[in-house]
């Protein structure tokens, strides 16, 4: 099984309704996954969030599109770890 992240995008971002310094916002994701021989290519649109306060634009996104990393990797690991085989 092999899990692949072809492309990240922050689609949009703003500062959260109720909690002053926090910024939440969206990173569309486009993974390709091989399993059993079937390729299958999708989109992922992760919610993602930083208590960055009032940074420069470059910052909010570098913090965004790091939260979004952390996630992809948790997600990979998951996909990625061996499936345990039965003893014989």
């Amino acid at each position: 099984m092999s899990f692949e992240v072809l492309a990240c995008q922050l689609m949009h971002f703003g500062p959260h309704p109720t909690i002053s310094g926090r910024i939440t916002g969206v990173v569309r994701v486009r993974i390709r996954e091989q399993f059993q021989g079937n390729v299958t290519e999708y989109s992922l649109d992760l919610p993602v969030r930083a208590d960055c306060g009032k940074v420069p634009h470059e910052q909010v996104r570098t913090a965004l599109l790091s939260h979004a990393a952390h996630q992809l990797n948790k997600l990979k690991a998951r996909h990625s770890d061996p499936l345990p085989a039965a003893a014989e």
